[in-house]
């Protein structure tokens, strides 16, 4: 059959590890058959980013501005151990909060559901959507660590010289300092995301930090959340029958349990990182979670939530089968491939997307799954173990099919 025609590319930031593996099986065997695939190709693995100084991470996301869609693999964040296994010059930044910041976006995960498989939290019915702030916090933090006693202090000059002091602690011992930042500019655009994004798919709106604790930075959130809401979304939340709320984190935790799903919660940079993957996990796997990163302005970057799959990957090079789940990868690309297509007009690329997304539930739903799922699965399911280009295969059958 004739391909796919595309308009306008995609931008495409490969990865590092298993996952790169992975990216290159999802397209041989399920986009380029079908898609007349155009795409601006960045190289995001730990060496092209150690040999061009981490500027080909700057030029992905500069060309996410330009083309307003991208679609990622996951990639290393290196730490000590991996400078040394890479031979890396310094610690490179996690390429995923350089994207963030640069695109000033927010961080939407959701659970892929299959019937067939059962949350752990036995009242959860329908998806929850992690909100995460993208930028600042811990991602962007400062470090010292001091040997020997002494006073630490946070100092603020601002751009008329005028001095802002406050003791943070005096030390009798070693210890370690943190400093953490954010700006209103984004802390706005973080509520105007959120509040937009549950408008388009009419749920309810949770917010929670704990400015209980931080009366200035968690207090700034909650405060410009509100006004914004008061100023811009109350009329359309109420017309469309969806709530928005502000309680405190350690509440909202209690509150998410006992819920059925099928809302927004939207938190901070860390604790977004640290709940959706206990939500993902709690629904069923890491790799069963869509994550899109959309900026105030309407541009996207569709991702997997979950890491490289370091221990896969050692095998793979050893010759080993693997049993690495590609869903969440898959999905990043039927996301991206969706909105180009929504962005151009452009009916059978959507539905190429869709059908995609169909042929992976299917084949789930049939059964046939990565080692990961299998003792998820509901008694009385045939399970079939797959390794993970058996089972990619087996995605491109039930394609192949709905596409006759």
């Amino acid at each position: 059959m004739e391909k796919i025609k595309m308009s306008t590319p995609l931008v495409e930031m490969d990865g590092d590890e298993m996952t790169r593996i992975l990216w290159k099986m999802i397209k041989d065997e399920l986009i380029l058959p079908f898609v007349d695939l155009k795409t601006e190709y960045y190289d995001l693995g730990l060496l092209e980013r150690e040999k061009t100084k981490d500027q080909v991470t700057i030029d992905s996301a500069n060309a996410t501005k330009k083309y307003g869609v991208a679609v990622k693999c996951a990639t290393i964040t290196p730490n000590k151990q991996r400078v040394e296994e890479y031979n890396l010059s310094t610690m490179w930044k996690s390429p995923n909060g350089t994207i963030r910041s640069i695109l000033d976006g927010t961080v939407f995960r959701a659970p892929i559901i299959i019937d067939t498989i059962k949350p752990v939290v036995k009242n959860w019915k329908k998806p929850i959507t992690i909100a995460r702030h993208a930028y600042g916090d811990v991602y962007k933090d400062t470090e010292i660590r001091v040997e020997k006693p002494g006073k630490a202090e946070l100092l603020f000059t601002d751009i008329d010289g005028n001095e802002t002091r406050n003791t943070i602690y005096d030390f009798e011992c070693a210890g370690v300092l943190q400093g953490l930042y954010n700006k209103d500019s984004s802390i706005e655009s973080f509520a105007h995301s959120c509040f937009k994004f549950a408008i388009d798919t009419k749920q309810d709106l949770w917010f929670s930090t704990k400015d209980t604790i931080s009366k200035k930075y968690d207090q700034t959130f909650k405060l410009k959340f509100q006004e914004i809401y008061e100023k811009f979304y109350k009329e359309e939340f109420e017309k469309l029958g969806i709530t928005y709320f502000y309680t405190l984190i350690d509440d909202a935790v209690a509150r998410v349990i006992r819920s059925e799903g099928g809302y927004i919660w939207a938190l901070k940079n860390y604790d977004g990182d640290v709940m959706s993957d206990m939500v993902s996990t709690a629904f069923g796997s890491l790799a069963m979670m869509t994550s899109v990163l959309v900026s105030p302005d309407g541009k996207y970057e569709y991702e997997a939530a979950h890491g490289t799959v370091t221990r896969h990957y050692y095998k793979y090079l050893k010759g080993e089968e693997t049993s690495t789940n590609p869903m969440a990868t898959i999905y990043a690309w039927s996301g991206a491939l969706k909105k180009r297509a929504e962005l151009d007009k452009l009916d059978d690329l959507y539905n190429f997307g869709v059908k995609l997304e169909e042929a992976c539930i299917d084949t789930l739903l049939a059964g046939y799954m990565t080692k990961d799922l299998v003792n998820l699965v509901s008694d009385g399911v045939e399970v079939h173990s797959l390794n993970s280009h058996d089972f990619i295969l087996k995605i491109r059958e039930n394609l192949e099919k709905k596409l006759a």
